[in-house]
């Protein structure tokens, strides 16, 4: 596939494809380019709904042009660990962050949660943040706040009692949960205006039909990350002929 990046021309391809509600890998399959690319080049120039290719095409050679501008003479940055494309992972990683931003989440927010899923170790220290993401050691205490309070990432300390912030399998189970206690929530704060607008009325009706939609999706989250946990996070039990320790001479 053709490597480079995209020309004006292709990006005006991009949003009449998208228009045409084109799936991405059919639009890369017309301009003979990675799926990858098409998902990267949309999401972060707005989205499927909002992109456009002129402004599209004006955001990226602005870029370029900070980059070449940023650059600082001497040696380069150290490479990627595990061999990987530096211009590659940004470029995912500005993907990402902007994924996140269309489902709500603030731009802070979202950039220090892309950092921790895309780090190996699943942790870094604040010092680490401010240095990944190039802000203020305020603005990184800020969204890590904000993060903690949505169960989306939790704290730790390593053995050199520094505070780590940490998204691994326990992290993912506890925010679904959340999330779907929020919905109950929701259901039950609409079964009460049934009884407040009257069980008659057509407004009372329609909550109704709201409170038991979301808690029809409350119980199947719960169930489904309940069955989740078990099956794909717990680890294999030993056999239990096999209890007896390394070594301990047992035949």
């Amino acid at each position: 596939m053709p490597g480079g990046r995209l020309s004006q021309h292709e990006r005006q391809q991009i949003a009449l494809g998208l228009a045409d509600g084109l799936a991405y890998a059919e639009i890369a399959r017309r301009l003979d380019r990675p799926t990858s690319t098409i998902t990267r080049e949309v999401m972060r120039n707005g989205g499927p709904t909002a992109y456009r290719a002129d402004l599209a095409h004006r955001a990226t050679e602005r870029r370029a042009h900070r980059r070449r501008q940023a650059a600082p003479p001497g040696p380069q940055a150290p490479s990627q660990a595990h061999g990987r494309d530096a211009e590659a992972v940004r470029e995912y990683e500005e993907m990402f962050t902007t994924l996140l931003m269309q489902q709500g989440l603030p731009k802070m927010m979202s950039r220090v949660l892309t950092c921790l899923y895309t780090a190996d170790a699943g942790s870094l220290t604040a010092s680490e943040l401010v240095q990944r993401v190039q802000v203020s050691p305020a603005s990184i205490s800020k969204a890590i706040t904000f993060l903690e309070s949505q169960g989306l990432i939790r704290r730790e300390r390593d053995d050199r009692r520094r505070e780590r912030y940490v998204v691994d399998d326990d992290v993912f189970y506890q925010g679904t949960i959340a999330g779907a206690r929020a919905n109950a929530q929701l259901a039950e704060v609409a079964r009460q205006g049934v009884s407040v607008l009257g069980p008659d009325t057509p407004a009372a009706a329609r909550l109704e039909s709201i409170a038991r939609f979301v808690d029809f999706i409350a119980e199947s989250i719960s169930r489904a990350a309940e069955q989740a946990r078990e099956i794909l996070y717990t680890k294999p039990r030993a056999a239990s002929g096999d209890t007896a320790a390394p070594g301990s001479g047992r035949e």
